[in-house]
């Protein structure tokens, strides 16, 4: 990317993968033959591992499992009512992630948790998300299992909440909670600058078993917007990375499905181009 030959690649690609369907037109990612999608796992991570890679009997790292290998079927499309849903086991750490890049777009899905977990967070509460302008390789992050991007925190009772994956960055507004270093979406505080987590302004999670919650996401430019059942949970702004000691940045991505210890399933997956931020949300950045 430092030379003018790969720079105006990268923008070719970026012009070309964001601009496959013209503006306003919803368009469907998730058939049963995950046709838009690839697969990335890393490992079954232990409890009190901390994050770090596995190791082997002599103490080695264990290798990733890699890309587009996915033998234990920690990712599959069931059909419910002639329609596929993605299904995420949860038993490996990793990702399902766009084939393409995207910009500027309304992202549309629901959500609504199985029945199983697994260690490392088998006492926990159940956990995914939906990560953004993802870029570069996976395997980067904490968990040595994502794409460097922004998270749309998708857990029970966090719905919407903002985690950074790697070195990205964000600024929200928002106040300190009382008696505890928690942050909360604020649309009427300060703005901070984030390189770690920020809650949601309420939890607006539909609740119970087998209840779906829907989803939106908007990006437009370097803000974004994180929508639970139709709510502003979020609003961000100045999506950027750290790249050595470099600001880069992050306004464009492919979209990450997290598999994160617990069972999950996605439908009515859709994503719409758009020209500008939609009207009624511009407040938020003002």
């Amino acid at each position: 990317m430092k030379s003018l030959s790969i720079s105006f690649c990268a923008g070719a690609c970026l012009l070309f993968c964001t601009s496959f369907q013209p503006a306003g037109k919803w368009v469907n990612l998730l058939d049963k033959n995950m046709s838009r999608w690839d697969k990335y796992l890393s490992f079954k991570h232990t409890d009190g591992d901390g994050g770090k890679i596995p190791k082997d009997a002599q103490g080695n790292d264990i290798k990733a499992i890699g890309y587009n290998k996915d033998t234990a079927h920690v990712f599959s499309v069931v059909m419910e009512n002639g329609q596929p849903v993605l299904r995420i086991s949860g038993e490996i750490y990793g990702c399902v992630f766009t084939k393409q890049d995207f910009a500027n777009y309304r992202l549309k899905l629901k959500i609504r948790w199985g029945k199983n977990k697994f260690v490392p967070r088998l006492h926990d509460y159940m956990d995914s998300g939906v990560l953004y302008n993802s870029q570069g390789p996976a395997g980067v992050d904490y968990w040595h299992s994502w794409m460097l991007g922004q998270e749309f925190q998708v857990g029970e009772g966090t719905m919407g909440d903002y985690w950074p994956i790697a070195s990205s960055h964000i600024d929200i507004r928002s106040t300190k909670r009382r008696d505890t270093t928690t942050y909360i979406f604020d649309p009427k505080g300060e703005k901070h600058d984030y390189g770690g987590y920020c809650q949601a302004i309420a939890d607006y999670e539909t609740k119970g078993p087998g209840a779906w919650t829907e989803l939106e996401l908007i990006v437009f430019g370097d803000k974004a917007l994180h929508i639970v059942n139709g709510h502003v949970a979020m609003a961000l702004s100045n999506s950027r990375y750290k790249d050595g000691d470099v600001i880069k940045p992050l306004t464009h991505g492919k979209i990450q499905l997290q598999s994160e210890s617990a069972e999950v399933y996605y439908k009515d997956i859709q994503i719409q181009q758009i020209t500008a931020l939609p009207a009624q949300y511009e407040a938020y950045f003002k």
